[in-house]
């Protein structure tokens, strides 16, 4: 009886390993096929077109204002299921301390997103109106909030609509409601970087600061409005999210172009800023979505945001020159 207890014993050890291990393969082999299913980031016209009767499947039209579109616009035509949020209106940037163009709350962007029909598993297509690249990074900034807040599958249709268009496909018309959902968010802290974050960053160094803004805002010539001051964080990169756009197809440039543009950029970890984020969501989508660099993140507020507090330092090649023309009504 002595000698058939260790036995039992080694027998019952054996096989509790044995479990664990299939166990674990069986996590890894999910979290493998989750990873594949992942949607791509960029869909064509003829992708949606052939997925638009898919249950989990949300076509999500964001013209608004910056695009040039009236209130209207989307009930004189959209793809067909597609509901509405006016990306400039509807809650995806809120004022916070008095700082405008803010990532909302968690419970705001719960309410936002569930009350679109959008849940956990839902695969969000973003469809910018595709006129600009102003209006590619309304969609890019979409995208990175429905990413922050846990939506996993999301994409942006290439070329946008105007891309549907010229694709000869079906448009619907008038006003489409959409069924509420209940979402529940799960934030990723770690695409979004905070103005804290910065600071950090700036004094022990080790993450490239990537400025998406067109060379005038970023040498200190010209300013947002609700920015503090003129410049750049110090020691930032430039990369106008401008470059990364074909101006003549209203499309992101093809990855190969992509890749060349950001060779100057040191590998590691990576922040991406502008004004109030949304440029800077232009090279953040390339860099982490298409370029494969899983440690960039976004700083959403920016300029703004970072000139709010005083004692931020600021970089600028701005004279004294610059702002007697500004007095006299002859720059900015």
């Amino acid at each position: 009886m002595r000698n058939l207890i260790p036995a039992v014993l080694k027998h019952t050890a054996r096989r509790f390993v044995a479990a664990m291990l299939f166990s674990a393969a069986l996590a890894a082999s999910a979290a493998g096929a989750h990873a594949a299913n992942l949607a791509e980031p960029l869909v064509t016209p003829a992708w949606l077109n052939g997925h638009l009767h898919d249950s989990k499947v949300v076509v999500l039209d964001i013209r608004s204002a910056i695009d040039g579109s009236t209130p209207e616009a989307f009930a004189q035509g959209h793809i067909p299921g597609a509901v509405h949020s006016d990306y400039d209106k509807g809650g995806w940037r809120v004022e916070r301390n008095g700082v405008p163009f803010m990532v909302p709350t968690t419970a705001e962007l719960e309410k936002l997103i569930g009350e679109l029909g959008i849940d956990e598993d839902s695969h969000v297509v973003v469809v910018p109106a595709g006129v600009n690249v102003l209006d590619f990074g309304a969609a890019a900034r979409t995208f990175w909030t429905l990413k922050y807040s846990g939506v996993a599958n999301v994409s942006i249709l290439d070329g946008g609509l105007a891309a549907w268009k010229v694709a000869g496909l079906k448009l619907d018309t008038g006003a489409h409601a959409p069924s509420p959902a209940i979402f529940t968010a799960t934030i990723d802290k770690g695409i979004l970087a905070l103005g804290s974050d910065v600071e950090k960053f700036e004094a022990s160094g080790g993450v490239t600061l990537i400025d998406a803004r067109p060379p005038s805002f970023y040498s200190g010539k010209e300013k947002a409005p609700a920015s503090q001051a003129y410049g750049r964080i110090p020691g930032a990169l430039s990369l106008d999210s401008a470059e990364f756009y074909d101006v003549a197809a209203n499309r992101l440039k093809p990855k190969a172009e992509l890749a060349a543009l950001a060779t100057h950029l040191p590998a590691g970890p990576a922040v991406t800023y502008c004004n109030t984020g949304h440029w800077a969501a232009t090279d953040w989508f390339v860099l982490h979505e298409l370029l494969g660099r899983s440690n960039a993140r976004l700083y959403a507020g920016s300029m703004v945001e970072w000139t709010s507090i005083a004692s931020r330092p600021v970089e600028s090649a701005r004279t004294k020159w610059d702002d007697l023309k500004k007095k006299l009504g002859l720059g900015s």
